[in-house]
């Protein structure tokens, strides 16, 4: 009998384990945003059984003391590039996108196009392994100067290129490896010409409807309702105020200007669904993204496939990708051993005052699951 009570207690004591109640998680969460001085975190978990939890704390707006909910939607940043290639994914099956194909064979008719750097030479695999050797726009001086001139202008792809053309490149194509939204800005403008279609007609289309993420939504305007008050700190790389959201609810800079480089806020849940659904291949086969993988400078042994960072961690390999948008950091891992997806968003990406990092804090909560 003594044995039986102690199977009973050893078995019940590993599933509390497994599933940590949401107090447990709560006052995890609360620790953390205490000890990172963070204005808000939200997390959503999925489990292996697509039970999902999720969680806030903190404040929307700190000022007004508006304390942040689950119904709020944050920037995704970078993220944003998951859905982007997805769609490319879709197109590469069904035989209209060649991954070994020259860039040129489809933007080759813009006249401008031949002073992209390394125009004759990068592929598609390049731009979105981001081997090509097309560095970043956003962070230009002329682009930063210009964005914050102009906070109303809405920007066409072709003129976030600008300030890349005549550039010398960062590497022979292939031949390394450099972070750059630009790749993703030249892989949406492949798309809209392969389809005929905007991107965002086509994210409805092919993946928010029929996937049912009504909480996901396009960063194409001033004014994007349900976001929360976002903390882009002193001195931050745009040179906007430490709120990025003025009194009105609209952003001090128009955000559409990152389109296919993210160009998405949404609810945290929506974004746990989200990683669920595409590293379980059920949007597109998980493993062409997974099987371009070059080695990244994104930490220890990372590697980036299409629209996709891979990590070694301490509760196994994670699937998922970054993101920042000034006031804003995102992270999304799903852990394919054990189908454990964890989606987090902060509103403030303040580094100079962020004391822990939003991937220790998503690691930290991956702990309470077994």
């Amino acid at each position: 009998m003594k044995k039986i009570l102690f199977c009973i207690s050893f078995l019940f004591a590993l599933f509390a384990d497994a599933q940590p109640s949401p107090q447990r998680l709560q006052f995890k969460l609360d620790s953390l945003r205490a000890a990172g001085n963070y204005p808000g975190l939200s997390i959503s978990i999925m489990d292996g059984d697509d039970k999902t939890v999720s969680l806030v704390c903190g404040f929307s707006d700190m000022e007004k003391q508006v304390p942040l909910s689950t119904k709020h939607m944050l920037m995704q940043g970078s993220v944003g590039k998951t859905y982007v290639a997805a769609i490319a994914i879709m197109l590469i099956k069904n035989g209209r996108l060649d991954l070994d194909e020259k860039v040129s064979a489809y933007l080759g008719r813009y006249a401008w196009y031949s002073r992209i750097p390394n125009a004759s030479s990068i592929t598609v695999r390049q731009i979105m392994n981001h081997t090509s050797g097309v560095m970043r726009y956003e962070f230009k001086p002329d682009f930063v100067n210009d964005l914050i001139a102009m906070p109303a202008k809405e920007w066409k792809p072709e003129e976030l290129l600008k300030y890349v053309l005549d550039e010398k490149a960062s590497f022979a194509a292939g031949e390394g490896w450099e972070y750059s939204d630009t790749n993703f800005i030249l892989l949406g403008m492949i798309i809209e010409h392969l389809t005929g279609k905007k991107y965002y007609e086509l994210l409805f289309e092919k993946i928010l409807e029929p996937y049912q993420l009504a909480n996901t939504k396009p960063t194409d305007r001033h004014l994007l309702p349900g976001i929360a008050q976002g903390y882009a700190g002193k001195d931050n790389p745009f040179k906007l105020p430490e709120k990025v959201i003025k009194d009105d609810g609209s952003f001090v800079i128009n955000p559409q200007f990152e389109w296919t480089g993210g160009g998405l806020y949404s609810t945290t849940e929506d974004l746990a669904k989200w990683g669920k659904l595409l590293y379980e291949g059920k949007v597109i086969d998980t493993s062409l993204l997974i099987g371009e993988a070059v080695p990244a400078k994104l930490g220890r042994d990372a590697k980036y496939g299409l629209g996709i960072i891979i990590r070694p961690t301490p509760k196994g390999i994670a699937y998922g990708h970054s993101g920042f948008f000034p006031g804003y950091l995102t992270e999304l891992y799903y852990f394919p051993g054990r189908k454990l997806c964890i989606a987090l968003q902060a509103n403030s990406s303040d580094m100079k005052n962020l004391k822990i990092g939003t991937q220790r804090i998503l690691l930290e909560m991956a702990n309470e699951y077994n």
